[in-house]
């Protein structure tokens, strides 16, 4: 195997005019995380890297015109651990809390998720949910391009070879946001099916991650919340329509039928809690030998721990 050309500029421009010089042949590096998994089992064999380590103003979080803004290179953890982020945009810290382990929150980063358009991740659908808009930046310019439209399928953007993806933009916080991971295997974290859902100048969505190439989200079906009250009928005609219409893969975390039956659980119960009719679990799915049931992050979580050899 030859050398990678190893290429780190210092500053967002100096990124952006080797971008738009190299194009495709240099792979953009953020954080890595899945990255470097790609290389270590041979998916890709990249010549030339451009990382972004050293771009200090792809790391910020702030609030802008009520807006949050993250940089591209925030880390997942960061996300998890801000101030402003946990008091109001609660269900969107919660979701990148929940990816994986501290050690891989600690490294992968906010614009490497949406780049990587992994079908199995977590932070895609919650800020598809919340009307998240990715800021792609090239040679003429600035363009937003929202989270259903970023991502084209299993592991493809919209992001030209001549852009970087440099922030995240979501609208203010407004009261009601969840977010639901179901796991049906112990030994990996990724979820079988994921549901978030959100209220937004009163309009309802709900998208459903990790069961197609995409995260999928029916604004028709979503219409429905408009014509009553979200009780437990809304949410269980709601969720029996999208179990109907999603068209779920099957993979080593569950067949397609499985993933249908799920689907029609977790929504219903993402929006009994967004109705505030019940619903409290957050996380659910069996985690090294013990059934998990309920929040995670300091809140609730109960059920039974087998006992160790």
């Amino acid at each position: 195997m030859s050398a990678v050309q190893w290429l780190e500029p210092r500053s967002l421009a100096e990124a952006g005019e080797v971008r738009a010089q190299r194009g495709a042949e240099a792979t953009v590096l953020a954080g890595g995380s899945f990255l470097g998994i790609l290389m270590n089992q041979g998916f890709l064999s990249p010549t030339c890297l451009l990382s972004l380590r050293a771009v200090g103003e792809l790391r910020g979080i702030t609030v802008r015109d009520g807006e949050l803004c993250l940089g591209a290179m925030v880390t997942h953890r960061q996300v998890e651990r801000d101030e402003t982020v946990r008091r109001d945009w609660p269900a969107l810290a919660r979701a990148f809390g929940i990816v994986a382990s501290p050690r891989v929150r600690n490294q992968a980063t906010v614009g490497g998720v949406l780049a990587d358009a992994d079908y199995a991740s977590d932070p895609p659908a919650m800020l598809g949910a919340l009307g998240a808009r990715a800021v792609l930046r090239g040679p003429t310019g600035e363009r937003e391009v929202a989270i259903d439209e970023l991502i084209l399928g299993f592991y493809q953007t919209c992001i030209a070879d001549d852009e970087l993806l440099t922030e995240v933009r979501v609208p203010p916080a407004e009261p009601g946001a969840v977010y639901r991971k179901f796991r049906s295997r112990s030994s990996e974290d990724r979820p079988c099916v994921a549901v978030a859902a959100a209220r937004s100048g009163g309009a309802l969505r709900v998208v459903v991650g990790a069961c197609a190439e995409m995260p999928q989200h029916y604004p028709d079906i979503c219409a429905l919340a408009a014509e009553g009250p979200l009780d437990g009928a809304m949410a269980r005609e709601i969720a029996r329509r999208y179990a109907e219409r999603l068209q779920p893969l099957t993979d080593a975390r569950g067949s397609a039928g499985y993933r249908r039956r799920i689907v029609a659980v977790e929504v219903r119960r993402a929006l009994e809690e967004l109705g505030g009719v019940g619903g409290e679990t957050l996380v659910r799915g069996r985690q090294g030998g013990t059934l998990v049931r309920g929040r995670r992050g300091g809140t609730l979580v109960r059920g039974r721990r087998r006992a160790g050899p």
